[in-house]
């Protein structure tokens, strides 16, 4: 079974038992509960308008603070000399989804 939720304005396919990177989340948060926007099981697939009633996904969060990779940006303007790099690491928190019901 997974599903389709809305975590921080993003939407995420998930299944049970999978982890997963999100945007980072409050500091002190430790479980969520999720409505379910679309419902995949099996061959069955049910859309909610706008959440599935009835299911709700569970989740915990695994680690707080993950740093994503490192996003090289570099301004140039050509015949000038002019260059100027800077750099970006995104912060993430990693969940774990326990369990679809």
């Amino acid at each position: 079974m997974k599903a389709v939720v809305k975590i921080a304005g993003k939407q995420y396919v998930v299944g049970e038992k999978e982890s997963l990177l999100v945007d980072l989340l409050p500091e002190g948060t430790k479980e969520l509960t999720l409505d379910a926007l679309l419902v995949i099981d099996g061959d069955k697939t049910t859309v909610g308008t706008p959440s599935v009633k009835g299911v709700v996904v569970k989740a915990k969060v695994a680690e707080e603070l993950v740093k994503g990779d490192k996003i090289r940006v570099i301004r140039y303007k050509s015949k000038k000399r002019v260059h100027k790099e800077t750099g970006h690491r995104q912060k993430y928190s990693r969940i774990e989804v326990t369990s679809i019901k």
